[in-house]
């Protein structure tokens, strides 16, 4: 390189300038490199993703309580249901901390439960998808050397799945009562259809549609949520447009962030129940695929599934406002019925390995008082706190275990050994009775009672019910006794209030007795939990109050949530003058109504002999395995069809 003379400089100086730029420009790059290094080291929440995303991209501010995180949802807005199936309505956000959600949980419905969930966006992004893991669907069978035969499947129930005469009742007010709630659900459906067509739910005050951040983009949640109850109430040419959307328009494909929990119980809990109804080859293949984009959620140390998931991506990460990066129950407990069936489907044991590893790690851990704390670490396999529920958080998780051992056509024993002793343990610390002589069943706080009761937790009646008949020697009339006990009280909760419908919570201490003593608990948004334990009870007693209670639901229902274009939740069940909160939640569709239609039906309309109910109340078939095999054939022979 030749040093040209500048005129004016000397060559001595021109080289020294030239010298002293090299120096400052090699600390320059040294800085940046160093400042950037240096991200890498900050936590989750502030990395790299969150600096360079474009303006339409960025996380919103997000809301919450490390407390009373129990499925609520606003009245003000959204919800979703985590179990899993919560916020305290009416909470002044904080910056960085707030759930998304609706079920579930039970769920983040049940179990969780949302608070703008237009607004929510994940604290921490983590694993990557394991590629082996994430094959497609068409590829499974061929894969594993399995074809699931639909017809072999209807050999193995013990009753037609929609009974001798689609359950119709043989007294006359039963059955106009049945066909007041089909009335109901087509009314729901239409104005659905009308003003919300594609969107997950419908705002029937606005007549428009609503469809949140909960479920990664996926549309249709009120769709795919009414594709059974549909069916079951006989509704075939609302079925099958529903049919022709998932056929046409369920698109699987997205990109967003969504509560593996929510996506869960409804969607594939409903396709799963879809295909099983009606053997459509479609919603087979669908749920096959989505399935398996649920998988990474599993890519963590232990195995335990974090709470949201890119659909797209596989990456996933704990809800922000999850104690240190928790998973919740509620929700990592909540997949196994469907995973179960999912390998049974696509004859890939992936998906049930994958929840058999989730139990196998509950085993090994220790239990205060033998209770199952709402919060577990992925990363460790510790519990985070000390917080126990069987509503919001907690409630699905023991739903599952006895549904599980019920599913197995009753050979899980490790279902079955888990869900008696949890039951013992609960009994023990958190089952309650009233000065007035109400049973209800508390929260426990690293010791402490909080004598509340959620809604959430009113599913808790049916599930012991459907759990009397195999406990320990002598207890099954012990256990049915709770199970009325516990309903009753919940019975109360609604018969307390101006418009006989229920509270989002109630309390039992300060002289109170099943009423919400927090304006934040007043709201009722057609949760159906307390329905839900009415349509078992019936079932497993045959005592006609139960009926006669779920009739005053219905009352209460068709004076208070119905409007113009559909049904909506109300503000404050206390209220002579109700208030609205605009949002008819997809399970409303999906469970408030199927309960209530079962609950006036005969006995063998989806007979609990052959099916459990998810947490979404999707039903699924008892797994009858020696029967299965026996009835095996030709991988040609009696394949499902494509409809």
């Amino acid at each position: 390189m030749v040093l040209r003379k500048l005129p004016g400089v000397s060559a001595s100086g021109m080289g020294l300038r030239l010298s002293q730029k090299f120096v400052f420009l090699l600390f320059l790059s040294g800085l940046v490199t160093l400042c950037f290094g240096a991200l890498f080291f900050l936590p989750d929440s502030v990395r790299l993703k969150r600096i360079f995303l474009s303006k339409n991209e960025s996380p919103a501010v997000t809301v919450g309580s490390d407390n009373e995180l129990s499925k609520k949802v606003p009245v003000e807005q959204e919800h979703q249901r985590t179990g899993l199936k919560g916020v305290e309505a009416n909470v002044k956000p904080k910056v960085s901390r707030k759930p998304s959600v609706t079920h579930g949980a039970r769920t983040v419905e049940r179990s969780v439960g949302s608070r703008a969930q237009d607004e929510w966006s994940p604290a921490r992004a983590h694993e990557q998808p394991a590629r082996d893991e994430r094959v497609t669907s068409a590829a499974l069978n061929a894969q594993h050397g399995t074809t699931f035969s639909h017809e072999t499947f209807k050999k193995c129930l013990l009753k037609p799945a929609l009974g001798k005469d689609q359950g119709n009742p043989s007294d006359s007010e039963t059955l106009k009562r049945r066909e007041k709630v089909k009335e109901m659900m087509k009314f729901a459906w239409d104005n659905y259809k009308s003003y919300a067509w594609g969107k997950n739910e419908l705002r029937p005050l606005t007549k428009n549609g609503h469809i949140g951040n909960m479920f990664g983009g996926l549309r249709g949640a009120s769709i795919v949520d009414s594709l059974d109850t549909l069916y079951i109430m006989g509704l075939m040419e609302e079925y099958e447009e529903a049919k022709e959307w998932v056929q046409n328009s369920l698109d699987l494909n997205s990109n967003g962030e969504a509560s593996l929990f929510e996506v869960n119980i409804r969607y594939v809990g409903g396709l799963l129940s879809a295909f099983y109804l009606t053997g459509a080859e479609i919603f087979k293949q669908k749920v096959l695929e989505l399935g398996e984009k649920l998988l990474p959620a599993f890519n963590t140390p232990t195995g335990i599934p974090r709470g949201v998931i890119n659909l797209g991506s596989g990456t996933s990460w704990s809800w922000g406002w999850a104690s240190a990066g928790s998973s919740i129950l509620a929700e990592f407990g909540t997949l196994h019925l469907e995973f179960v069936h999912l390998s049974q489907l696509s004859g890939n044991p992936v998906f049930t390995e994958k929840v058999m590893n989730i139990r196998k790690l509950l085993n090994k851990m220790e239990k205060p008082h033998g209770l199952y704390p709402n919060f577990l670490s992925p990363v460790s396999g510790n519990w985070v706190q000390h917080h126990v529920s069987i509503g919001g958080l907690g409630d699905s998780f023991y739903e599952y275990l006895i549904k599980s051992f019920l599913m197995s056509d009753k050979t899980d024993e490790e279902a079955k050994k888990m869900y008696y002793s949890a039951m013992e343990a609960i009994e023990t610390n958190l089952v309650q009775k009233s000065p007035g002589g109400l049973t209800y069943v508390a929260e426990w706080r690293g010791g402490i009672l909080d004598h509340k009761m959620g809604h959430l937790a009113c599913f808790s009646g049916g599930m012991i019910g459907i759990g009397a008949e195999d406990g320990p020697e002598g207890q099954k009339q012990h256990y049915l006794d709770l199970a009325a006990e516990i309903t009753h009280t919940c019975h109360e909760s609604y018969s307390r209030s101006a418009t006989k419908l229920g509270p989002e919570a109630f309390r039992f201490d300060g002289g109170a007795e099943a009423t919400a003593t927090r304006l934040s608990d007043r709201y009722y948004i057609l949760r159906p939990e307390v329905i839900e334990s009415y349509m078992y009870m019936w079932r497993l007693t045959h005592d006609p109050k139960y009926r006669e209670w779920g009739w005053e639901a219905v009352e209460a229902l068709e004076q208070h949530c119905r409007v113009d274009a559909g049904f909506s939740g109300i503000r404050d069940v206390y209220a002579s003058t109700v208030s609205h909160d605009n949002m008819q939640q997809s399970f409303f569709l999906s469970e408030t109504l199927k309960y209530l239609y079962l609950l006036f039906s005969d006995d063998d309309l989806l007979s609990l002999e052959d099916w459990v109910f998810n947490t979404e109340a999707h039903p699924l078939p008892v797994i009858r395995q020696t029967c299965l095999q026996e009835h095996s054939t030709k991988p040609d022979d009696g394949q499902t069809r494509l409809e």
